[in-house]
């Protein structure tokens, strides 16, 4: 796929179906383009995304380019454990938003990337330039960025057929009692438009939860989560439907008195998935930042810590499904 891209409807159907299956893509992707202006038919643009299209209409498609929003001063960096022409991998720092979004007033990485002039896959819309997968806010950790819509469209399939994985790291307050895999299904939260939910009829979701070691307290536990979907909050609210937070997350977490963190200690420890164009099997670590390093000394022996975050050793912690 390029910048602008020129298509002949051959059979009657619905454009959203057609973009689908001309770029290969998902429909999300494809509603994001509508929405963002870059799709017209017979020379008129279009905003309806069920439009029946009919035959030998021409469909045209200026693929949005990245923008640098000049307002916004970039005073952060952000490390890159990972870069070649069509992809780069990132330890996202904690407080940083991924991309744009009107309630969003300070700099994204997305800004970021534009600003230090890495070219980025425009598939997704303006305000999602690059961006395969997501982490919150508070989440630190690795992630990958792709460069164009071939690697993005490629990565996002491994997302979909678990190609791609994932395995965080998170602190929890009450231990696990047992390693447990939750399949419950996410939703906006009805009563706080803020939180996610599990709702009945809500997206399917999956993560498999597994205990590593308890705090000297055992009051407190480090476990690694394997994500098997991706929804928004995924980690959080399924571990709220089992009676647990996460310490220092404020929003699904306990908020007790002897929680006084103020940095949600979850983070993205690693990422694997196949190079879109090599064909190689690739997995990258993100050092864990700085609060989760503190808490863990002060409050774990660190001796069976560092044993259990062996890398090469990691996926030993979870089931085979």
């Amino acid at each position: 796929m390029h910048e602008t891209t020129d298509f002949l409807c051959e059979t009657p159907q619905r454009l959203d179906k057609f973009l689908s299956t001309v770029l290969e893509t998902t429909r999300n992707q494809v509603l994001s383009l509508i929405k963002d202006g870059a799709v017209s038919v017979d020379g008129k643009p279009v905003t309806k995304v069920g439009l029946k299209l009919k035959v030998e209409q021409k469909i045209h498609i200026d693929f949005p380019k990245p923008t640098i929003t000049p307002a916004l001063t970039i005073d952060f960096d952000v490390d890159i454990l990972y870069e070649d022409n069509d992809l780069l991998v990132i330890n996202k720092p904690k407080g940083l938003t991924v991309h744009p979004a009107p309630s969003v007033k300070e700099p994204t990485l997305v800004d970021w990337l534009k600003h230090k002039g890495i070219r980025l896959s425009t598939i997704s819309g303006e305000e999602r330039h690059g961006i395969v997968h997501r982490l919150d806010k508070g989440t630190t950790g690795v992630m990958v960025v792709a460069k164009n819509n071939e690697t993005h469209h490629a990565l996002s399939l491994q997302l979909q057929d678990r190609t791609m994985g994932r395995y965080y790291l998170a602190v929890i307050n009450i231990p696990l009692k047992d390693n447990i895999i939750v399949d419950k299904a996410i939703s906006r939260n009805s009563t706080n438009r803020l939180k996610m939910a599990v709702v009945e009829g809500g997206k399917e979701s999956k993560t498999e939860f597994t205990k590593l070691y308890p705090a000297h307290n055992e009051k407190t536990e480090l476990i690694a989560c394997k994500l098997y979907s991706g929804r928004t909050h995924q980690i959080r609210v399924h571990l709220e439907s089992l009676g647990r937070g996460i310490v220092g997350d404020h929003l699904y977490g306990f908020n007790s008195k002897e929680d006084k963190i103020s940095e949600i200690l979850l983070h993205a420890y690693i990422l694997y998935f196949i190079h879109p164009t090599s064909g190689e099997k690739m997995e990258f670590v993100a050092p864990i930042q700085e609060a989760m390093i503190e808490h863990l000394e002060n409050n774990f022996d660190m001796e069976f810590i560092n044993e259990a975050l062996i890398p090469s050793d990691f996926s030993r912690h979870f089931s085979t499904i």
